[in-house]
């Protein structure tokens, strides 16, 4: 990781600029394989997944007997784990429900809002270097929550033609209808056109690689809404002397390992705290499984010196992270002032690690930025917004003038007729 001490404010941008490539770089390719599934539908996607996951597939869709089989193989233990993270979600999202809101605007006049579920939502899986069954928790249980009728799920198959055994027994304890072996681009295409395979769905859900980003982006075109762009992890840890540096070094690590493209930021106000993690990092990191993988996005991470909590909040906020660790004294100055972050993440005893499996909040959250605009996935994702509104005689009467002259200011004519014709008859 490279220590960078009291940065100008000017190469903050360059300091913070993701590992990412451009989408300029790949929209190509998106492009190319979007138009091709479109013409030519299944036998498109059958190529792409031989080429992509080097497996040719009898049948993609997965069958009852695979998923009871996959179920079986699942040890007790983890699926203990799976069902207290699955009770945590669900009372999280269970208690985002809002009920009807109703106001009488004027006398006469009645209006309120009703939340209706997303008819056909689709998951996205990842599968790739691990198996992210914890995703299918956090995608599933509020589409099951909001009364989403049409669950799909896809996610890619390994050399064997198989998806693993955990995501095949998480989706069908949290009601997934649907589960397709697809991944990457494919999936995303597969689902925002609709195969005779893969159900065209209304919105699509799930985090993935920067080529599903850029594709989920691209299904924006074909009017098939989307959560939020949510590409490579990251996390951004503040942390001063107070903080623990082998809790800090863990928890860079852990966003680290998930895949070359990752990022991981400390920002300090202790230039010591920054050389004990730095010291932390390359102890935890020789030992771990993946730590050719996690080695690549520790080469792109930062370690930060800055002399003030104020100046610090600034570039967090400049940067909006996907997850914001804060380990410092002051915790309430960080707490009161993000207002760019996906998730936070509050004490020494707080893990990222948390979010991401069973404290109950969502890890389907904004990457790249994002997190200025974009809120994670919760149970409002899975939801559209409908108003109603009922106006009496009385009502009509009170309000009409007003509508009247209204309409004639911005010309339109018939818009006024609306009214006026009513108002005749009732007086």
């Amino acid at each position: 990781m490279k220590t960078i001490l009291n940065p100008k404010k000017t190469d903050w941008s360059a300091i913070l600029k993701r590992p990412t490539q451009t989408v300029e770089n790949i929209e190509n390719t998106v492009n190319q394989i979007f138009n091709d599934i479109q013409r030519r539908g299944d036998k498109a996607i059958s190529k792409y997944t031989e080429l992509f996951d080097g497996v040719t597939l009898d049948a993609t869709v997965v069958s009852e007997k695979e998923i009871s089989e996959a179920s079986l193989q699942v040890p007790e233990a983890l699926k203990k784990a799976i069902q207290t993270a699955k009770t945590n979600i669900e009372a999280f999202h269970q208690a985002q429900k809002t009920k009807r809101v109703t106001v009488q605007t004027f006398p006469g006049i009645e209006c309120w809002q009703e939340k209706r579920a997303i008819e056909k939502v689709g998951l996205y899986i990842p599968g790739g270097t691990a198996p992210l069954f914890s995703t299918v928790l956090m995608l599933a249980i509020p589409a099951q929550i909001a009364g989403c009728k049409d669950i799909v799920m896809c996610s890619p198959p390994n050399k064997e033609g198989l998806i693993a055994n955990e995501i095949l027994y998480a989706a069908q304890l949290c009601g997934v209808t649907k589960i397709i072996k697809v991944g990457g681009i494919q999936a995303i295409a597969g689902m925002t056109f609709g195969t005779k395979v893969i159900p065209q769905v209304y919105k699509i859900f799930g985090p993935g690689n920067q080529y599903v980003t850029v594709a989920k982006q691209l299904a924006t075109k074909y009017d098939v809404a989307i959560d939020m762009p949510a590409g490579p992890s990251e996390l951004l840890v503040v942390a001063d002397d107070s903080a623990n540096a082998s809790y800090v070094a863990s928890d860079l690590l852990s966003q680290a390992e998930h895949g070359a493209d990752s990022q991981v930021i400390l920002i300090s106000t202790s230039q010591q705290l920054i050389t004990q993690v730095a010291n932390e990092v390359k102890q935890q990191l020789a030992v771990l499984p993946r730590k050719d993988m996690a080695q690549k996005a520790i080469d792109n991470s930062k370690l930060i010196y800055v002399e003030t909590d104020t100046i610090a909040m600034e570039m967090i906020n400049e940067y909006a992270p996907e997850h914001f660790i804060i380990c410092t004294e002051n915790e309430d100055f960080y707490i009161d002032n993000i207002v760019n972050a996906g998730s936070v993440f509050i004490g020494n005893y707080t893990p990222e690690s948390a979010g991401d499996y069973a404290s109950g909040t969502n890890h389907t959250l904004p990457t790249n930025g994002f997190s200025k605009s974009y809120s994670g996935v919760n149970l409002d994702s899975f939801t559209k917004s409908i108003t109603f509104q009922k106006i009496s005689k009385e009502g009509l009467l009170n309000i009409g003038n007003t509508i009247e002259l209204m309409a004639e200011a911005e010309g339109l004519q018939a818009h006024k007729n609306a009214v006026t014709l009513r108002l005749n008859d009732l007086k």
